[in-house]
């Protein structure tokens, strides 16, 4: 399975991190090709989406998460996350405010891949 991959919701492109079921070194494996693929695209031109559904985590993993996000701020016009139920609420919080970012969280996918792909003015009504 391809976890870093490009697919199209309502005609707009979006670049889906599939963490699904990770252990703490398949993520850091993922965050790798996360950060060369987003590396590549124009700044502030994607719209991501990343599922931690059933993922794993430890210190180091959750290191490479906060790296990596912020390396990529410039790239990401806007992010969503779903599976959060996965991510430990320190690390959520230590991942937005050690990137500067906010990352919403969604309940499914197609939630997500909906608020993504809205215009700003209806996605800044998004908590």
């Amino acid at each position: 399975m391809e976890r870093v991959r490009f697919i199209t919701h309502r005609g707009k492109r979006v670049l889906l991190i599939d963490h699904t079921g990770s252990t703490p070194q398949e993520l850091r494996g993922t965050m790798d090709e996360v950060e060369r693929v987003i590396g590549a695209e124009p700044p502030d031109s994607l719209l991501t989406l990343s599922d931690f559904t059933g993922t794993q985590f430890d210190r180091d993993s959750a290191d490479r998460m906060k790296v990596v996000a912020t390396r990529d701020r410039p790239h990401v016009h806007r992010a969503a996350l779903v599976g959060t139920d996965s991510i430990p609420e320190v690390i959520y919080r230590a991942l937005e405010s050690f990137s500067s970012r906010h990352f919403p969280k969604f309940k499914t996918r197609e939630e997500a891949l909906d608020w993504l792909t809205t215009d700003d003015t209806e996605a800044a009504k998004h908590p």
